[in-house]
This record gives structure tokens, C-alpha cells and sequence, in this order.
């Protein structure tokens, strides 16, 4: 591994100092039965995208959704503004649900679920009918009609797809928040999507504990002017108030409807969900998302990336709070038919092994999960995974960040016994849906690369001044045509969105990260533009320093940040956590030895900080805005609501 010299300063370019040489070609087995099996169909797949956008949706949309009325125009594109499947009308819950029952598959498995305490419950497809038109008839007795925003703080339950479902069924605007916020965030989000309804449980189990949401959900009402009605699910059995006129039981006004509601024919473009990021900048953004783009997109991506069959046991282990499990555990499998694992608790209750027994218990064929729980798998330890029999799995899948290669080949060897081709994902809450994916019957993987973009997404990486890079250089990255999936504005602040996602580049969609194109066209994320360092001129990728430090066998999860210094502009200022090795100053030079044998002299940390953890929002994304913060010795700044632990920036404070 080397490091290039070139001064980048100019024009912004980055260097790329970090160089991955292992290919993982998929199996001959894999590839014979794989929907996508070879490059030319691929290739046929992305010319036809690009070159005849319109007939190539319009073909899409026609075989993979039902349509109540038929649309004109497949795409109508003002940049930055977007219409798909113009002036057709379908239903995102008919297309998840009905669909599959009046095709005579009403019998099939919809949700394996399990909870924490190790409750279970089975839902076929024509269960969810029928409960998600309960759901819905209990939404219009409430007062909610189409246009209205319900709120959902609720645990993984069944009970939350239903909601979600129920919602699309009537051309009501779901708006999820993930149940670990506090109040004052949720309040937030209601004041600011005008919510209607709210909808909450009693509690919630999570490493063997009721955590309070009603209460919670109380607090937060009480600054939500907006909310008229509170329907509550009893999960728990605990105790809690109710107020009258308000607050209103599921199984009073949900569990007593007769289930006979149709859906209702809407409008391609009518508002599906307005998702609040929770990332680790500023205010939550209110991202929209609209309903037949959207659906069709999470359908094809999940068909295309995962490679499914329809004897699959899909386990998403997002939380429908974030966009991974709109996307992929509700809208695109169930369009699709799938079956899927729903599990409510933590992966480490009552012991470390509980993912691994739920996969071996249930069969599951295809894991998609976080590189944040791969890393605390390592941590853990192989005996975990060594008690369970993990041969259902044919499938593994990767979200949320890029995960660092050497847990790539964890997981491949540990988790997939090096059978299992792993599908890395890059995506976003405002992409609706996977953009570049690895295609597990023909794509040889090189670990820590999303490899390549999916039929009809545009990519473009250009340096600070708008110019294309080259294959050495990583630069913005955007995305220069729209897509079905594409988000559709910021909820009720219009200007934001423009400024936001098309100033920068005019007429293509800014994603905020960076990232480089390799000499075979693969595609490598370098993280946010926000974390590049600029060292001595040269700008650097916070990510391949991180891969770097995590190749060391003591080493579970890094985190790297620029502070400033006057010699070299910034220096590099590396956070750790560790397998439990003693980390004396011996061990902190070997760290940076490491590094420069690694990647070069340049990449060398400055400052290695080793510490129990790092800060994480509650998705599991590491919050360097406030590491940088500390590295710098400053105040923190800005918003820390999504933050999961805030115990664990206090500790870095108090080590400096």
C-alpha cells in the first residue's frame, strides 16, 4: 500500500492512499441460479436505463406495480424537481399486500416476528390484509384522512408495519420516529410535520428492560399543539396514564373493526412518508418521499440486490425508524412477496449470540445489517457465533456506512463460512433506495467497495471547482439524472432543499459524501464531505485512515478527525476503541507504525485517543462533527439529540 504525492490543494481532488487487491467472484452455484446472472444482462440493463430512460421505467412500472389508473408521462424532470409515472394512480399498500392475495399467494408467510422476551407471532399475507384495514378504519373513526400526518414511536412490532401500511392505504403521510428519541424530539417533528395523530406503546423491551414510551410520548405531546388523538398499544402490560379524550387503547378502536376497507386509488405523486434524518448535523430535515417512484424503487432494488426467491426468510435487522427499514423490511420486500423477520430487541440480550440463534432457529437466508453491529460482533468474540449453525444463509448485506475491510472479511468468513456473497450498499434516507450494490451473481467484490451503480443511477464525482477526477482522486459525490426513488423536497421548507442538494452542482444531486471511482469502475465511498482532512496540502479521506487502524488485530472501531495545527494545517486526531489490550504508549506507537506501514507516512495519526466508546447516533452512524470538536479542545456545538450516549463524549472530555 502506497500513498501518491500529487498536491490536490487547487482543485479540491482527494487523495486516494488506501489500495484493496482481494476479488471475491461469486460462485459458479450462485451465479447459475441468480436472478442477474451475467455482466452483458447488466450491461443491456443500465444502457437501456440510461439511453431510453422513459421505456425502461415505463416497462418497470408496468410489470412490477398495479395500477388502478394508467400514467402518461413516465418522467417529468425540472431540475431540482421531479414527476414519475405522471397521472397514474396505485396504492402503496395494495401493491405490499392486496396484491399478493388476489394472486392467490394469500396464504404465504408476510412476518415472522419475535420479541425480545422470545414471544412470537406469524402473519401471512392475508393476516396483514386484513389488520392493516382495521388499522385504517381506525385511522378515519380517529379523524385521519388522506393528507394527514401520523407520527409512530412504537417498538419492532408487527403492530409498526401495520401503521405504516395503514397510512399508504388511505393516503395518509406516515412520519417515523425511532423509538430512542427524547420528547423534545419528537415534539420537534410533530410541531414541524403539523401531526395529527400519534401512535405509541405502553413500553418497549431492550436488554431485558421496559423503557417508558408512553411517557415519553406524554412529555412530548405536551408541546405537540397539533396532535389531536394518542392511539396506544399494550406491549408490556405496564401501567400508564391515559387522558381522557385523547388517548385511545389499539385494542379498543384497532382489534374491534370489521377489516373490509379497500385501498384507496391515488395519485403517483401523492406523499407516502416524511422520514426525519437523524444525522449529525444541525436540524432534522424532513425528508419526502412519494409513493408510486418510491415503491417501485424499493422493489426493484430489493429484487436486483438480494438476489430474491420466493422460498427466502429475509431478515432486514434495521428499525422501521430509520429509511433501511421503510425500504427494506416493509416497502420493497413485501411489494416484492417476500417473507420477512421482524425482532424487536437488542442483539446482545440475553447474550451475545441472540442474532445468531434467531438466524439458525428461523432459518434465514439473507442477512442485511449495519458495519457498526459487525464491528461489535468481532468485539464479542467468534465463540458466540461458533455455537450456532449458520448454514440457512446464502446471502449477506452491508448498510448504513462503508464497512472497513477487514470486517468485510469477518464477516464473509465468520458469518458467510466464504460461501455467502456480500451485497455492500451505499445508500441514503433521501435515495429511497440502494444506488450502488455489488449484483451477488456476477459482481466480484473487493472488500470495502459498494462496486458499481444499479440500472439507472447516473454517478459523477467532480473536485471543488466542478471538474470530474480521475481514477486516482476521490472528489463530491453526485448523481446526474433522476431516479424513481429520488426524494421529492424538504417537508415545508423548499429553499432548504434546493440549497441543500442542487446549488452546489447545478442540475445534479449533491449527496454530501465523497468518494472515487477505481480503473475497473468501482465505486469506493470516502465519507462526508464534511470529514476530509487536509494535511500538509494534501486533502484525506477520514475513512481509509480508519480502515487502516481497524486492520489491527487489537483494534474494533475507529473514528478520525482533523484538528488544527499550525505546521501542517490540520492534524490527524484518531478515537479507538479497543479489544481490551493494555494501551500504553508502546501500544500507541505501534497504532501509528501500523498506519504508516499501512498507507503511508502522510496518513500517520498525530493523536490516538482510546476510549469505551464512540459517540454513535441512534442508527449507529459515528457523530465526528462533535469529535472534531473535542479533538479541537472546544465547546460542542450544534445538535446532539440523535446522540445514543452522551456518557461517551463526556468521558472523551474528561481524558483530554
Amino acid at each position: 500500500m502506497t500513498s501518491h504525492s500529487a498536491d490536490t490543494s487547487q482543485s479540491g481532488s482527494i487523495d486516494h492512499v488506501l489500495h484493496e487487491r482481494r476479488l471475491f467472484p461469486p460462485s459458479a452455484e450462485f451465479t447459475k441460479n441468480a436472478r442477474i446472472s451475467s455482466v452483458q444482462q447488466y450491461e443491456d440493463m443500465v444502457a437501456a436505463a440510461r439511453d431510453t430512460r422513459d421505456d425502461f421505467w415505463r416497462k418497470e412500472a408496468l410489470e412490477h406495480l398495479h395500477w388502478f389508473e394508467p400514467f402518461g408521462d413516465v418522467c417529468q424532470w425540472e431540475a431540482p424537481h421531479a414527476k414519475w409515472f405522471v397521472g397514474g394512480k396505485t396504492n402503496a399498500c395494495y401493491n405490499c399486500v392486496d396484491a399478493h392475495v388476489a394472486a392467490g399467494r394469500g396464504d404465504k408467510l408476510a412476518i415472522i416476528w419475535e420479541g425480545e422476551p422470545g414471544d412470537q407471532r406469524k402473519l401471512t399475507y392475508r393476516d396483514l390484509q386484513i389488520e392493516v384495514a382495521k388499522c385504517a378504519e381506525a385511522f378515519a373513526q380517529l379523524g385521519v384522512g388522506q393528507g394527514d400526518v401520523v407520527s409512530i414511536y412504537m417498538p419492532m412490532t408487527p403492530e409498526l408495519a401495520i401503521a405504516m401500511l395503514a397510512c399508504a392505504r388511505i393516503g395518509a403521510i406516515h412520519s417515523v420516529i425511532f423509538a430512542g428519541f427524547s420528547a423534545e424530539s419528537i415534539a420537534d417533528r410533530n410541531n414541524d410535520a403539523s401531526a395529527k395523530l400519534m401512535i405509541t406503546s405502553d413500553g418497549l423491551y431492550r436488554r431485558g428492560k421496559v423503557l417508558p414510551l408512553k411517557e415519553t410520548v406524554d412529555e412530548a405531546l405536551a408541546k405537540s399543539t397539533s396532535v389531536e388523538k394518542c392511539l396506544v398499544l399494550r406491549r408490556t402490560g405496564g401501567e400508564v396514564p391515559m387522558t381522557e379524550g385523547r388517548d385511545v387503547w389499539w385494542h379498543d378502536v384497532v382489534d374491534t373493526q370489521p377489516g373490509e376497507l379497500a385501498a384507496v386509488p391515488l395519485d403517483s405523486e401523492t406523499p407516502l412518508f416524511i422520514l426525519y434524518t437523524s444525522g449529525s448535523t444541525g436540524k432534522p430535515k424532513g425528508i419526502l418521499h412519494t409513493t408510486a417512484g418510491y415503491n417501485l424503487w424499493a422493489r426493484r432494488t430489493f429484487e436486483w440486490v438480494f438476489d430474491y426467491r420466493d422460498d427466502d426468510i429475509y431478515w432486514c435487522t434495521a428499525d422501521c425508524g430509520w429509511i433501511t427499514g421503510h425500504s427494506y423490511i416493509v416497502y420493497g420486500p413485501m411489494t416484492a412477496g417476500a417473507t420477512c423477520m421482524m425482532y424487536e430487541g437488542a442483539p446482545n440480550h440475553p447474550a451475545e449470540d441472540r442474532f445468531w440463534d434467531l438466524v439458525e432457529r428461523h432459518k434465514v437466508t439473507v442477512l442485511y445489517t449495519a458495519p457498526t453491529a459487525v464491528r461489535a460482533f468481532i468485539k464479542w468474540g467468534d465463540e458466540h457465533v461458533d455455537k450456532h449453525d449458520l448454514s440457512s444463509l446464502r446471502l449477506l448485506g452491508s448498510v448504513g456506512e462503508g464497512i472497513n475491510p477487514e470486517a468485510w472479511m469477518w464477516y464473509h468468513s465468520k458469518i458467510g463460512g466464504g460461501r455467502c456473497p456480500i451485497v455492500d450498499t451505499w445508500w441514503q434516507t433521501e435515495t429511497g433506495g440502494i444506488m450502488m450494490s455489488p449484483l451477488p451473481g456476477i459482481t466480484p467484490t473487493k472488500p470495502g467497495s459498494c462496486t458499481k451503480p444499479l440500472p439507472g443511477v447516473i454517478p459523477n464525482i467532480v473536485d471543488e471547482l466542478g471538474n470530474e477526477v480521475d481514477s486516482e482522486h476521490g472528489g463530491k459525490l453526485c448523481i446526474s439524472e433522476p431516479w424513481p426513488g429520488m426524494l421529492r423536497g424538504i417537508w415545508g421548507d423548499p429553499e432548504r432543499f434546493v440549497e441543500q442538494y442542487f446549488s452546489d452542482v447545478p442540475g445534479q444531486y449533491l449527496t454530501g459524501d465523497n468518494a472515487r471511482c477505481d480503473r475497473d469502475g468501482y465505486y469506493w465511498i470516502m465519507g462526508r464531505i464534511d470529514d476530509v482532512i487536509n494535511v500538509s496540502g494534501h486533502r484525506l479521506s477520514t475513512i481509509e485512515v480508519e480502515s487502516a487502524l481497524v486492520s489491527h488485530p487489537h483494534v474494533c472501531e475507529a473514528a478520525v478527525v482533523g484538528r488544527p495545527d499550525d505546521l501542517k494545517g490540520q492534524a490527524i486526531a484518531a478515537f479507538i476503541t479497543t479489544t481490551g489490550r493494555d494501551t500504553d504508549d508502546e501500544f500507541l506507537k505501534e497504532l501509528k507504525m501500523h498506519v504508516r506501514k499501512q498507507i503511508g507516512a502522510l496518513a500517520q495519526p498525530d493523536d490516538i485517543r482510546v476510549t469505551a466508546a464512540l459517540p454513535k447516533t441512534r442508527s449507529g452512524k459515528i457523530m465526528r462533527r462533535l469529535l472534531r470538536d473535542v479533538a479541537a479542545g472546544r465547546e460542542l456545538v450544534g445538535d446532539t439529540s440523535t446522540l445514543e450516549d452522551l456518557a461517551s463524549i463526556s468521558q472523551l472530555q474528561e481524558s483530554e
